[in-house]
């Protein structure tokens, strides 16, 4: 069995050390670098015997992992190191949102050490059509989709629609379930975080937090490109409008 390839959520937790550090890389007896060893090694990620590996994401292979990080950045003028494309597209990520990212990394830190990240299962979507997760971190990934399929918290955001005197539709595109589905789609919708989970932190899911979408609009908000994985309605909104009016032209 051969060590497995680093995930995104390691790659977050590496990226920030060397962004911490002035985009410098860490020497293996740095005491970042054992305590990020020891952090990623309790990931919820990897099987038990992948874990047991020896070498497996020792303080070695941490300081290689940063050097990786230095050396490929577009600033670095010396020799670049060998990397994977995931490594790569993590460099572009905390280059172009540098703030965003270092706050990914902190949530991931902080949901591992409170062991919250550990007892949430694995969901359906948070791996998408590819087989890659989202920049952020599966993870987190996770956690936004286990909040948004709390069926108490969608139950609350629905009736605080139908007590405002809105239409239960998706604020996207319009679609309205009982419009098109009759009864069967009478009082259906789904929901999603209008802030992205690792910006929010851990604190308590309100209902001004979610927004009543479409499956096929939420599908679209969560779904991972190179670079990009979270979609507010908003900007999924603008993205259809300039779509539709390239179609146009």
């Amino acid at each position: 069995m051969r060590i497995p390839a680093w995930t995104e959520d390691e790659l977050v937790l590496a990226g920030a050390l060397v962004v911490k550090n002035g985009w410098r890389e860490l020497r293996t007896n740095d005491r970042e670098v054992q305590e990020l060893s020891e952090l990623i090694r309790a990931l919820p990620i990897h099987s038990p015997e992948e874990r047991a590996l020896p070498g497996f994401r020792s303080p070695d292979s941490v300081s290689r992992k940063t050097t990786d990080f230095m050396s490929n950045h577009k600033q670095y003028s010396g020799k670049a190191t060998r990397c994977g494309k995931p490594t790569l597209l993590m460099i572009d990520a905390f280059s172009d949102r540098e703030a965003e990212m270092l706050q990914a990394a902190e949530a991931l830190a902080e949901g591992i050490a409170s062991g919250e990240l550990h007892r949430i299962p694995q969901q359906p979507d948070e791996v998408d059509e590819s087989g890659a997760s989202a920049i952020e971190g599966r993870l987190l990934v996770r956690r936004a989709l286990a909040r948004e399929r709390d069926p108490k918290l969608r139950a609350l955001k629905i009736k605080q629609v139908q007590r405002d005197g809105r239409p239960l539709r998706c604020e996207i595109c319009d679609f309205d379930f009982a419009r098109t589905y009759g009864g069967l789609g009478e009082g259906y919708i789904e929901v999603h975080h209008i802030t992205p989970l690792y910006a929010s932190g851990t604190r308590e899911t309100t209902l001004d937090d979610l927004a009543c979408i479409c499956a096929n609009c939420h599908r679209m908000c969560h779904r991972s490109r190179p670079g990009e994985s979270w979609r507010t309605p908003t900007a999924l909104r603008k993205q259809m409008k300039k779509s539709a009016e390239g179609s146009r032209h």
